[in-house]
C-alpha cells in the first residue's frame, strides 16, 4: 500500500515536497516494507518484523506510543505530488540517550531524491524553533556514510562513540554544537 488512507492524520510538519504525519495502524503494508529493507535491516537492525499485525504493533507500540508520551515520534513521510509513503522521519526520545535524537529511513526506491535531508532539516528546525530543545542528537552505524553526510548537512557533528543498552556495537553519536 503506496498511499496514504482517506482517513489520513494531519499534518505534522510541510516542506516543499513533503508532508510529515503520524504513522497510524493503516501504514503497516509500509512499514513492514521498511523494516524489511536491506539497509534498515544492516543500518538500524532486524526488528523481527514479518507480518501485518506485528507492523501494526510496532506502529502502535513505537511511534504511537511516543506521540502520547512526549507529543513527537517518528512520522511518514509523504510525497505532496502522488501521496507516495516515501520513509519515516523525526524525533525518538531513547531510554539509553540523555537527549532526542534524530531518526530516518527511507524506502530504497526513493533514495538519492533528497527526501531524507529536506524531511530531517524540517524536523530539526521544528525540534528547535517549536519544542526548544537545547540539544539534539543522531546515532548511526560506524560504515553508513549516507546518513554520517545527511547528519553533517543538516548541522550535526561527530561527537563520540557509544553503545546503546542491549546492544554490543559501537555506534557514531552526532549532536547539534
Amino acid at each position: 500500500m503506496d498511499r496514504a488512507p482517506d482517513t489520513e492524520p494531519a499534518t505534522f510538519l510541510e516542506t516543499e515536497r513533503l508532508r510529515l504525519r503520524e504513522l497510524h495502524e493503516g501504514d503497516a503494508p509500509f512499514v513492514l516494507e521498511l523494516l524489511n529493507e536491506p539497509g534498515w535491516l544492516r543500518y538500524i537492525g532486524d526488528r523481527g518484523i514479518r507480518t501485518l499485525d506485528a507492523a501494526r504493533q510496532y506502529i502502535v507500540d513505537g511511534p504511537v506510543a511516543m506521540y502520547r508520551r512526549h507529543g513527537f515520534g517518528l512520522y511518514a513521510v509523504v510525497g505532496k505530488q502522488h501521496g507516495e509513503l516515501l520513509g519515516m522521519c523525526g524525533l525518538i526520545k531513547r531510554d539509553s540517550l540523555e537527549d532526542v535524537d534524530i531518526g530516518f529511513a527511507f524506502l530504497e526506491r526513493h533514495g538519492g531524491r533528497g527526501y531524507g535531508f529536506e524531511s530531517a532539516a524540517a524536523v530539526l528546525d521544528h525540534a528547535r524553533r517549536v519544542l526548544r530543545l537545547p540539544r539534539v542528537v543522531a546515532i548511526t552505524a560506524v560504515d553508513n556514510h549516507a546518513s554520517i553526510r545527511l547528519l553533517e548537512r543538516i548541522g550535526l557533528r561527530f561527537e563520540k562513540m557509544v553503545t546503546l543498552a542491549g546492544d554490543d556495537e559501537e555506534i557514531r553519536l552526532f549532536a547539534t554544537p
